[in-house]
């Protein structure tokens, strides 16, 4: 069983600046993952992170989101392709700098999309890096598409076809961005309380009080993307999705499974 872990474009980048990489805390976290895997040897990463401030403003700027048709000039797709490939760099260098062996493996040079969505994706490479003890790296990327020309497909899209369509199939999703779920947006209402457990119980309430995001992101916002959680832990029932925030130490004890009463966790029961 597998580990995959998130690391939000909201969280290692200024999502309203410009190409705007955090890189204190990307080393940080690169910090915590190395002594996570030294923990525990037997834990099988992989690794996705957003494109924050890189990516999704290229995106928005040219609709690659919303499909380029036949003939359109396609200069942002490439520009947008080329934002994100600058950040997974700057990642997987700070990861193997803390001594990680991370190896970026690109998802838009193997997949295909239809409709926005995942038609198919060439994972072999994926699989053969975890068999040779690397932690693969990918992130949000452009797509072709047979429907709309274009499309993005989120970190959180990648994971889930993993998970779902493939035999990497996960124990355990760790998504590093906001600090948890709440009832209401904490930035706005002083009232707003973390919500722990997302469970059958209270799914549509979480939901309703589930915003978008705060930036520019072309990928839905908080809403779809626990929708997309929910969905993954209703087909494998044994799965536990944890959502955490950046702060020193999180990501490390959520790894080394030790007890931390922060964030939220989504899981049937």
């Amino acid at each position: 069983m597998y580990t995959f872990v998130k690391l939000g474009g909201s969280v290692i980048t200024d999502k309203a600046g410009r190409e705007a990489a955090d890189m204190a805390l990307i080393a940080r976290l690169a910090a915590e993952l190395a002594a996570a895997r030294s923990a525990r040897p037997a834990l099988r990463l992989i690794l996705g992170h957003g494109s924050g401030s890189f990516g999704h403003h290229y995106a928005a700027r040219y609709g690659v989101h919303r499909g380029l048709p036949p003939g359109s000039d396609y200069t942002g797709f490439a520009l947008t392709a080329a934002a994100a490939l600058r950040l997974n760099r700057i990642v997987v260098d700070a990861l193997l700098a803390a001594g990680v062996p991370a190896l970026a493996l690109q998802p838009s040079a193997a997949l295909q999309a239809a409709g926005g969505h995942i038609a198919s994706w060439a994972t072999g490479a994926i699989a053969q890096a975890l068999s040779r003890g690397l932690v693969p790296v990918i992130h949000g990327d452009v797509a072709f598409d047979t429907d709309q020309g274009s499309a993005i497909i989120s970190t959180e899209a990648l994971l889930a076809y993993l998970a779902l369509q493939t035999e990497l199939r996960p124990a355990r999703v760790i998504l590093v961005g906001e600090d948890a779920v709440y009832t209401a947006d904490p930035r706005t209402n002083p009232a707003a309380e973390r919500v722990a457990l997302i469970s059958a119980a209270n799914l549509d309430a979480v939901l309703h009080g589930a915003g978008g995001s705060h930036a520019v992101d072309v990928t839905g916002g908080m809403r779809s993307k626990l929708e997309l959680m929910w969905r993954l832990v209703t087909a494998i029932p044994e799965l536990e999705v944890r959502l955490i925030g950046p702060a020193p130490g999180n990501l490390a004890a959520v790894l080394r499974d030790e007890p931390i009463d922060v964030g939220t966790t989504i899981r049937l029961g």
